[in-house]
């Protein structure tokens, strides 16, 4: 053990800068749902105040939770020693004669598995609610209780993960590869999507004379470089025989929404010159 380990063994880049490049999907799929935050500013006391504050502690929990644990546990363990298919830092202090410290981290990461997923359940149902509270979602999405809880839509949310636990239950060796493909498929759109209309919502507010109370850094340059790096994920998932199914899915399903925006556009157009019919009477 030792911080030798780092540049030892193959040196600091292994595989070079290749494999840096090729394995940059799957380092997006790990930070995928970071900007869900912003979905609870629907919902947060101050606003003004709180998102500033998450924002700017990503950078400070990315440096602590992934960049100096990684750092310490290639210190102790060299990367090519590291078993597949297993917790790297529950291997490494089994392998150290922790099984205690092993099975209490195991319970830690189920903890944090869970935690996960209560967040994303959550901004899930919320989603699913704004959708159907703009009529976008069927209506009964948007039935909220007396504790302000959007039932229908978490138990949408919960039918959803059923279905991946039946998926992975039925093929084990490639479900998660396939929801990991889907999932860096989405969040690629996703990405897009958001600092394209970050651009458009900048441009709208100086037209107004209005300025953000928390502008972003680097703007506009810092969107063009994400939308730029998002269409280099989408070359490397395409070089990648696993993923290359979900780059051939994006321009059909980014189809089947342009149809159903176009659809649901036309009908409102219908539905216009009857209410105003309706309000003349």
């Amino acid at each position: 053990a030792g911080v030798a380990n780092l540049w030892q063994h193959g040196g600091f880049f292994p595989f070079g800068i290749e494999g840096l490049v090729m394995a940059m999907a799957v380092i997006i799929f790990a930070f995928g749902g970071i900007e869900l935050f912003g979905i609870t500013a629907a919902e947060a006391r101050d606003p003004d105040k709180t998102l500033p504050k998450a924002v700017n502690q990503i950078i400070y929990r990315i440096l602590i939770f992934y960049i100096a644990t990684l750092f310490v546990l290639f210190s102790l363990f060299p990367w090519n020693q590291m078993a597949e298919g297993g917790s790297p830092f529950v291997m490494v202090f089994a392998s150290l004669d922790s099984q205690g410290v092993a099975t209490l981290l195991n319970f830690v990461i189920l903890t944090a598995a869970v935690s996960v997923y209560n967040g994303t359940s959550y901004c899930s149902s919320r989603m699913l609610l704004g959708l159907a509270q703009q009529g976008n979602a069927p209506k009964a999405l948007a039935r909220i209780n007396k504790r302000g809880i959007p039932t229908n839509a978490v138990l949408v949310s919960a039918f959803v993960t059923v279905l991946c636990v039946l998926l992975n239950y039925i093929f084990p060796e490639k479900a998660f590869g396939l929801l990991m493909m889907l999932v860096v498929a989405a969040i690629v759109i996703n990405w897009v999507v958001i600092s394209w209309t970050h651009l458009k919502f900048r441009k709208f507010m100086q037209r107004q004379g209005q300025t953000t109370k928390f502008p972003s850094f680097m703007y506009p340059f810092s969107n063009y470089l994400c939308m730029a790096f998002m269409l280099g994920i989408l070359v490397v998932m395409s070089l990648t025989p696993d993923m290359r199914v979900a780059v051939m899915m994006i321009p059909g399903w980014i189809l089947c929404l342009m149809v159903a925006y176009q659809f649901k556009r036309r009908k409102i157009k219908a539905e216009q010159p009857v209410h105003a019919l309706e309000a003349d009477m």
